[in-house]
């Protein structure tokens, strides 16, 4: 641990305090865990479905025809998504790109390919 301990994520106050693995803030009782704090920072890498990682911006194509609910046909194998913007910590779906003929969607980069 630092000499000085980081502030209260919640109402930022200074005067926190050290309790078995936890920090605790006396004015708002909120407790966190210090090590959590820091892996939050770790950026998270995204990888298409043979491995390679993802960008937002990138060019990819669908790896295989899967049925879109709600439209009257199925997205197809091969189909390109021109500028990704990549999501990540919302659940499977971590792309969120507009689709010609469908719109905005949101894909699971297990169902990408980076062209």
């Amino acid at each position: 641990m630092p000499d000085t301990l980081p502030p209260c994520p919640q109402c930022s106050s200074e005067y926190t305090y050290e309790l078995d693995a936890l920090l605790v803030c006396p004015e708002c009782a909120h407790e966190w865990n210090a090590s959590a704090e820091e892996s939050e920072s770790i950026e998270t890498v995204i990888k298409d479905a043979v491995g390679n990682v993802l960008q937002d911006g990138d060019t990819v194509s669908i790896t295989k025809t899967m049925k879109v609910k709600g439209a009257q046909s199925a997205l197809k194998a091969g189909t390109k998504v021109r500028n990704i913007r990549l999501t990540p910590g919302s659940g499977d779906h971590d792309i969120a790109a507009k689709v010609d003929g469908f719109g905005q969607m949101e894909l699971k980069s297990s169902i990408v390919k980076k062209i």
